[in-house]
C-alpha cells in the first residue's frame, strides 16, 4: 500500500468515525431491510447502535491498515452470536444485518471519495468479503453451540426463556416462536403471569425451593402448552395458562405466600406485566394482602395510579376494578356502592337511597359477587372508591 493510499484511507476512516450520521444510517438500513430488526422495541436499539459503531470503526481500521480480524475480534463476534441464540434472534437475520451494514459502509466511502483509486476500492471490497466470510463461519458455529447447550439442559433452557421474556430480550414474536419450536414447546398466549413472595421476608431462600412447587401445583396437566418458572431475588415468577389464575389464591395460601397475578396479556407484553406485578408487591400496603387476597391486574393498576405511574388509562382502570358495574343494567348496584362509600354505613346508605337496609346489603353482596371485591374490606373499598371516582 502506497503512502498516498494510506493517507486517503485514514482520512476517510477518521471522517466516517467522527460522523454520527454514518452509524444512524447503518441502524436505519438494518431496521428497514431486516424484518427481525424492524420488530425490535426502542429498548433494544442502543445495543444495535453500539455494535454498529464498533463494527464500523473496526472494519474501517482493517481497510486503512490492510489488516485482518484478530482473536479478540473473533471472540467478540462469537459472543454476539451466543447472545443472539439466547434471545432467539435467528442467525440468518444477524448475518444479513452485517451484509446490509457492509453495503452502507461502501456507499458512505464512495460518497466521500468519488474518485477512489482502483487499488483502494478493491482493497475495500476484499476486506469486506473476507471479513464477512470469517465472521459468518465463527458466528454460525457459536450460535449452533449455544443453541445445543440450551436445548441440552432443558430445565435451564426453559428458565432462561422466561428470564428473557421478563427482560424483554426477544426481538419479535416470530423469534420467540422459533425458539419455542426448537425447545419443542408451546407457550400460553394469552397468559397468566404470577409474581409471588414468601410472607416471611427473612427467608428469601424460600423462592428457590418453592418456585418449582408452585409450578407443579398451578400448571396442572401439561397438555398443549408449557408453563415456566424462574426466580427474581426472593420472588418466584411463573408463566401459566389463563385457567391457572383461579387456583392461585388457594395455592399461595397453603404456603403462606402473597402474590400478584396479571392475566390476559400476550407474550410480547410479559416484561410489562412483570414490572406491573413487581411494583404492586413493592407498594401494596399490608392490609391489601389480608384474608389471603392475591393482587390482580386491577390492584396493580390502582397502585400504579397512586404512585403516579399508571400503566393504563383511567377509564380502563375503572373497568378493571368495577367490571360489570359499569354496565347500564347494573347502575343500581353502582349507586348502592357509591352511597355506601359516601355515607360510611349500610343503614345510612339505605336511607339516602330510600331503600330497606336489607335491600341495600343485598346489593352490596351483588357488588362483591360481580367484582370480587367486598366493600366492607378496607383495601377493596379503597380500590372501588378510586375506580368509581376516576370513572365519574
Amino acid at each position: 500500500m502506497t503512502n498516498k493510499s494510506s493517507e486517503v484511507r485514514e482520512r476517510i476512516r477518521q471522517e466516517m468515525v467522527a460522523d454520527p450520521r454514518v452509524v444512524e444510517a447503518i441502524v436505519a438500513a438494518v431496521h428497514e431491510q431486516v424484518p427481525v430488526y424492524a420488530a425490535l422495541d426502542d429498548s433494544r436499539l442502543p445495543e444495535v447502535r453500539a455494535i454498529a459503531a464498533w463494527g464500523l470503526e473496526r472494519l474501517l481500521q482493517l481497510w486503512a491498515t490492510d489488516g485482518t480480524l484478530g482473536p479478540a475480534d473473533l471472540r467478540r463476534f462469537r459472543g454476539i452470536a451466543s447472545a443472539r441464540a439466547a434471545d432467539g434472534r435467528p442467525v440468518q437475520a444477524v448475518l444479513r444485518a452485517y451484509r446490509v451494514a457492509g453495503t452502507v459502509l461502501t456507499d458512505e466511502v464512495a460518497a466521500r471519495a468519488p474518485r477512489l483509486a482502483a487499488a483502494d476500492a478493491f482493497a475495500l471490497a476484499r476486506m469486506l468479503l473476507v471479513t464477512l466470510d470469517t465472521l459468518s463461519e465463527e458466528m454460525a458455529t457459536a450460535y449452533a453451540a449455544t443453541s445445543e447447550d440450551l436445548a441440552g439442559d432443558r430445565t435451564r433452557a426453559l428458565r432462561l426463556l422466561l428470564d428473557d421474556l421478563i427482560a424483554g430480550r426477544h426481538a419479535s414474536v416470530g423469534a420467540l416462536t422459533d425458539r419455542s419450536a426448537r425447545l419443542g414447546i408451546q407457550l400460553p398466549d394469552p397468559c397468566c403471569l404470577l409474581v409471588a413472595e414468601p410472607v416471611a421476608a427473612d427467608r428469601p431462600d424460600l423462592a428457590h425451593e418453592t418456585a418449582t412447587g408452585l409450578l407443579d401445583a398451578l400448571a396442572g396437566p401439561q397438555g398443549e402448552v408449557t408453563s415456566l418458572a424462574t426466580v427474581r431475588g426472593s420472588r418466584a415468577v411463573l408463566l401459566l395458562p389463563l385457567a391457572a389464575s383461579a387456583r392461585v389464591g388457594a395455592v399461595l395460601g397453603e404456603r403462606s405466600w402473597r402474590g400478584c397475578v396479571i392475566t390476559g396479556e400476550g407474550l410480547d407484553r410479559v416484561a410489562l406485566a412483570h414490572r406491573l406485578a413487581a411494583d404492586a408487591l413493592d407498594t401494596a400496603p399490608a392490609h391489601a394482602h389480608r384474608s389471603g387476597h392475591v393482587l390482580t391486574d386491577a390492584d396493580a393498576q390502582v397502585l400504579a395510579l397512586l404512585a403516579g405511574r399508571p400503566a393504563a388509562a383511567p377509564d380502563h382502570i375503572a373497568r378493571l376494578v368495577l367490571g360489570p358495574l359499569t354496565d347500564a343494567a347494573q347502575r343500581h348496584l353502582l349507586e348502592a356502592l357509591t352511597a355506601y362509600i359516601d355515607s360510611g354505613s349500610a343503614n345510612a346508605a339505605a336511607r339516602a337511597l330510600h331503600l330497606h337496609p336489607q335491600s341495600l346489603r343485598y346489593r352490596l353482596r351483588r357488588v362483591h359477587e360481580l367484582t370480587g371485591r367486598d366493600p366492607r374490606d378496607p383495601w377493596h373499598r379503597l380500590t372501588l372508591d378510586i375506580a368509581r371516582t376516576i370513572r365519574d
